[in-house]
């Protein structure tokens, strides 16, 4: 019996909650064809626009991709869990590996589109590094793909005074990355701040990280404070909330 909330739901959320379960349940595996529009349409009797919002919900999700000129697909990617915790911790970067191996365990992690040059401290950027007003900031903007797929695209702005002439203003920082040139240079991060909020994208962000219609992303926000108090880093991150699940793991 069909309760009377259920009767409520629009027809293309009920069908898509079909779907959904079919996806879970494995009769729908990672590759496979989902029904098209005109199939939907036969089988729930319903409108063409009907079942491609049905399927437009199952994108929006992430649980499914539209391949142009041969139907929707369940996809086939495997979200990553980034540790929020364990992936800055030093023994981490300290012991030379980068922190995003924490997250892409043995998967294929490439990253491109680096770009890194100085420039003059935006408003915002003044006062997330306490800096004075006309400082100079290093930047190092940079997109990761994994297995094929954009993932995050990352921006971090780092004081001049602090990192100047240092790797850190090259495309190839070495082993262990940003935070272990710091901590040579005398300003090891020792305590981090996160701030983590989910929106729309913009144009741009949505064509760097190949986005489906209607997919959100995470902006993450991460300072790094060295042992006096100071901020040597603020990294903007942009990630496709299909593609992440975000695992804090710390002790009572």
């Amino acid at each position: 019996m069909t309760s009377q909330g259920s009767t409520r739901q629009p027809k293309y959320q009920r069908i898509a909650d079909e779907l959904r379960a079919a996806i879970r349940s494995g009769e729908y595996g990672p590759g496979d064809r989902l029904p098209g529009e005109n199939d939907l349409m036969a089988t729930y009797d319903v409108a063409r626009m009907t079942a491609r919002q049905a399927l437009g919900v199952l994108q929006n999700e992430g649980l499914a991709e539209a391949r142009k000129g041969a139907g929707v697909f369940v996809r086939a990617f495997r979200p990553l869990r980034r540790h929020g915790i364990q992936r800055l911790a030093q023994e981490q970067w300290g012991s030379g590996r980068s922190i995003w191996s924490t997250d892409s365990e043995d998967r294929e992690l490439v990253v491109d589109q680096v770009e890194v040059y100085e420039q003059r401290a935006s408003e915002e950027v003044v006062v997330a590094l306490g800096v004075p007003d006309g400082s100079a900031v290093w930047v190092r903007s940079r997109r990761f793909v994994l297995d094929g797929k954009p993932v995050l695209f990352a921006t971090s702005y780092l004081p001049s005074d602090v990192v100047a002439d240092s790797a850190i203003t090259r495309s190839d920082t070495g082993p262990g990355g940003t935070y272990a040139r710091l901590a040579e240079l005398g300003h090891k991060p020792v305590h981090f701040r996160e701030e983590v909020r989910c929106r729309m994208p913009s144009v741009g962000e949505a064509e760097r990280l190949a986005l489906s219609m209607g997919t959100p992303v995470i902006q993450i926000v991460r300072t790094a404070f060295a042992e006096d108090g100071r901020a040597v880093e603020v990294n903007e991150m942009t990630l496709d909330s299909a593609s992440y699940v975000l695992e804090y793991d710390f002790d009572a």
